[in-house]
């Protein structure tokens, strides 16, 4: 199965180990916590540059560069800082995921699977939702419904399914039946409330796209060819019904009227007697489309460019009533009477569940009709990509697997707080997952599980970190030890954690008013600091900024090579079962729209 695709195990580990030798040199940079960035010297005690020759190498250096390489040149010097910066770039760069030939390229794993078919049977990128969220759910749905297909499987199920808008599009657009599942009730409940709404602009995508592509020889439109259309309302605008109204008045329900068109006889928004009564005036329409409706294309994208994120409920399309015969009469209340019975078959095909899902969740508690499915996760948090993964292992039902993790630092780690394996038995742990590297009792940590979440690409193209509430946390932390560093005020503070501020930075005016709120927020009193006093600190450190600037670029510069080892453990961890026929570590998404872009992918024997 997919042997061109396919990346043998010894390999797989071979780059683990490669990556753990690598990162027990390195890791110390990624496990420096911001908060400590002053009051430990952090630049002083780990580079030996100054913060513009860093800045200038990982973020402004173009590729191409003339400077020539140094193939022997240290990273470190005696000190054991930092020295090497272009150096440091290049073997961040060969231990990145990209770099470390092991990943599955997506056009060759659909090629395998469907040969020269996949470029007509597939949407095309349309921002129905918003950029990253229809980029995200276009392409994993692409992934999944070939995955279901290829294993005739039509149940799919989807852990930490969020708001519902791949579990939708998996329902809507290629039929499965999906259950999504999250721990959230409002997600729950909201996603049940826009997939209401989105199966009514699917009502009536489907309705206009039968009706367009009948053939009728009675009338023919003159205007501009029909493939340059891009939304409803310009096949309105075209078909020329009358133009639509300003306004949007709000009506007695609550929601939004959108604009409508006139004449106009009733809405498909209705209740389903009164849509019924509907449909024969809404199915008819005028005159002969030009052949260019029937491009499959034009029509998929048409549905794209229907939805929205809001999913505001509006009119349907209306179209002026004209005389049919009784041969014709009869053949489109038939027509009715089957699409409304495949409507009702299809009326549950996604079904939004509220449950929090661990790897002892059993699937036959909350599905009542378990059958041959695909387990899916887009995003899943923390533990639960891990979770998701081991459920796949021990559910006979689940057949497939396609999961996309974020969020590593909330990962809990089995070798974090001890090196004796017998210390940390408790599990099962989000990472590591694999027996190899469990075997080596190999710990990350969390600050560089958190650095593995910096999105290196949208760095590197002119998408700054968010320096400024760094910056105002480290002074803040320098603020607390020198007057708040003796006595019961500081061990209570060490007690319950005190480097948890929060959201503060967002509502503070300035550093004073910041400086203000957290220490209040943390249980001090700050009535002994003046506000000239408070603004003196911000003033000292100002000037170091580019420091903390710098720093956070060499962590940036770290992150795929962290992320790199927790999705091969996932991936190894695949590989190290018996009933596993085919496992893949695929990039679905554009790094610059998704920087989590990474999937592991699974089929069982």
């Amino acid at each position: 199965m997919f042997a061109s695709a396919d990346v043998a195990v010894e390999l797989v580990k071979s780059k683990i180990k490669s990556l753990t030798e690598f990162l027990d040199v390195y890791l110390r940079i990624a496990n420096v916590h911001t908060v400590d960035f002053y009051t430990q010297d952090v630049w002083n005690q780990f580079v030996a540059l100054p913060p513009e020759a860093v800045t200038s190498h990982l973020l402004y250096q173009q590729q191409g560069s003339t400077e020539p390489e140094r193939p022997g040149a240290s990273v470190w010097d005696e000190s054991q800082r930092l020295s090497d910066v272009a150096a440091y770039k290049r073997v961040t760069q060969d231990h990145s995921l990209p770099n470390l030939g092991v990943c599955t390229p997506l056009d060759d794993l659909l090629q395998e699977m469907w040969g020269d078919k996949q470029k007509d049977m597939f949407l095309k990128t349309s921002t129905f939702m918003s950029s990253k969220k229809s980029h995200e759910v276009e392409v994993m749905s692409k992934v999944v419904a070939s995955f279901a297909k290829y294993c005739n499987i039509q149940q799919v199920i989807d852990i930490g399914s969020g708001k519902g808008y791949l579990s939708s599009y998996l329902s809507m657009q290629y039929g499965l039946t999906v259950y999504g599942i999250d721990s959230s009730s409002t997600n729950t409940s909201g996603a049940n409330e826009r997939n209401r709404k989105l199966k009514r602009y699917w009502k009536v995508y489907q309705r206009q796209i039968k009706h367009l592509n009948q053939d009728s020889a009675s009338e023919h439109l003159e205007e501009e060819p029909v493939n340059k259309v891009e939304s409803f309302k310009e096949i309105k605008e075209q078909i020329g019904h009358g133009s639509e109204q300003e306004s949007s008045p709000q009506n007695q329900s609550g929601h939004i009227q959108p604009p409508v068109q006139t004449p106009i006889s009733a809405t498909f928004l209705e209740a389903e007697t009164n849509e019924e009564k509907n449909r024969d005036v809404s199915a008819q329409i005028v005159g002969s489309i030009e052949d260019e409706f029937n491009d499959s294309e034009f029509n998929e994208n048409l549905f794209l460019e229907f939805l929205s994120t809001d999913a505001v409920e509006m009119s349907s399309l209306l179209w002026k009533k004209k005389d049919l015969d009784e041969e014709e009469k009869e053949r489109r209340k038939t027509a009715s009477l089957e699409a409304k019975a495949k409507r009702i078959k299809e009326a549950n095909l996604y079904s939004p569940l509220t449950l929090h899902v661990t790897s002892q969740t059993e699937l036959q508690d909350i599905i009542s009709e378990v059958k041959d499915s695909m387990m899916v996760g887009l995003h899943t948090c923390g533990d639960l990509a891990s979770d998701t993964l081991r459920i796949f292992m021990t559910k006979p039902e689940l057949k497939a697997v396609c999961s996309v993790g974020c969020c590593y630092h909330l990962l809990s780690e089995e070798f974090e707080l001890s090196g004796d394996s017998k210390d940390c038995c408790l599990g099962p742990w989000g990472f590591p997952m694999s027996q190899y590297l469990r075997n080596s009792v190999w710990h990350c940590g969390r600050n560089a599980r958190m650095s593995a979440c910096l999105p290196l690409e949208r760095v590197t193209v002119g998408h700054r970190l968010p320096s400024e509430s760094l910056f105002y946390r480290a002074v803040l932390q320098v603020i607390i030890k020198e007057h708040f560093g003796n006595g019961k005020t500081c061990a209570t503070l060490q007690r319950t954690n005190s480097k948890h501020v929060g959201k503060i930075y967002s509502k503070s005016s300035s550093f004073v008013d910041y400086t203000r709120k957290s220490v209040e927020k943390l249980g001090m009193d700050s009535s002994k600091m003046s506000d000239s006093l408070i603004q003196g600190y911000y003033d000292r450190y100002m000037p170091r900024m580019k420091e903390l600037e710098a720093f956070n670029l060499l962590k940036v510069a770290l992150a795929p090579c962290i992320e790199g080892l927790i999705l091969l453990d996932r991936l190894c961890y695949l590989k190290e079962q018996d009933n596993i026929a085919w496992s893949a570590l695929v990039q679905l998404f554009d790094p610059l729209k998704s920087p989590r872009c990474y999937a592991v992918i699974g089929v069982k024997k």
